[in-house]
């Protein structure tokens, strides 16, 4: 399926959203959320054209878009944030939840496919990150204020074993967002992070039906691992205007499978 860089949809509405991976997962939930509150939403996707596609046509409301690009170019993603942009009327609201997942045990790759893990790695989930929100920035700042939050990974402060690139770039998304909740505030832009454990979507499914899932889910006392709207809805309170004292906040969603 051939899918125009952005497809409009519809009159504007709520707030202008970018939900970065909003083709399946965590990301699909945080869109619904926010297209159910009334706002417009820019899916972005990298290589889920249909399935971004799909997620689009069911949003409730107006004024939503579907964007494309690959994170780890970033020429593609000015071009994206740019799009999303003129489609929906400016940004309020910058989701930076696309992220890769490449096991790469260091006692079981070789010394080449550590490298490519480390690079592809960082290239999206932080490297990425951090270009989308610079561009989204250039956006929020002339409309005074905005909202951007970081989707990272219990993994941060847990660790990663044998996936540790998952990890070091999750713990950099943290450190980031901290980082720009300072310099953002003068321009009324709050910066904040959600730290989910494992969710119930299609990445972790194969793991949850095999014969780790029993293990998995009793890592919480729950006995459950967490819902993608469970997740979407923290998203929605830390972008919402409530929040703004939220700012720099890194908040754990993980059933007390990991205190720290």
């Amino acid at each position: 399926m051939t899918v125009p860089a952005a497809i409009r949809v519809g009159q504007v509405s709520g707030r202008a959203v970018l939900v970065t991976g909003a083709a399946r997962g965590i990301g699909r939930a945080i869109a619904e959320a926010f297209a159910q509150r009334g706002d417009r939403v820019a899916v972005h996707h990298g290589r889920s054209a249909a399935l971004a596609a799909e997620v689009l046509a069911g949003l409730p409301g107006s004024g939503h878009c579907l964007v494309q690009a690959d994170l780890a170019d970033p020429q593609a993603v000015r071009r994206m944030v740019d799009q999303a942009s003129e489609a929906l009327g400016g940004l309020d609201v910058l989701v930076n939840n696309a992220g890769v997942f490449t096991p790469h045990p260091i006692t079981g790759v070789s010394y080449e496919r550590w490298q490519a893990a480390w690079q592809a790695t960082l290239a999206v989930n932080l490297v990425g990150a951090a270009n989308v929100t610079w561009c989204a920035v250039q956006h929020m700042i002339p409309r005074d204020g905005g909202r951007i939050i970081n989707v990272s990974s219990r993994g941060a402060f847990r660790g990663e074993p044998g996936q540790p690139a998952y990890g070091a770039s999750k713990a950099g998304l943290n450190a980031f967002g901290q980082s720009l909740a300072r310099a953002l505030a003068p321009h009324g832009i709050a910066v904040a992070t959600v730290a989910p454990g494992y969710v119930d979507t299609d990445m972790a499914a194969r793991q949850l039906a095999g014969p780790s899932g029993d293990e998995i889910r009793a890592q919480s006392p729950f006995g459950r691992v967490a819902r993608a709207d469970e997740v979407a809805a923290a998203v929605l309170y830390l972008a919402s205007p409530e929040a703004e004292w939220a700012s720099g906040t890194i908040l754990d969603l993980n059933g007390a499978s990991y205190l720290r």
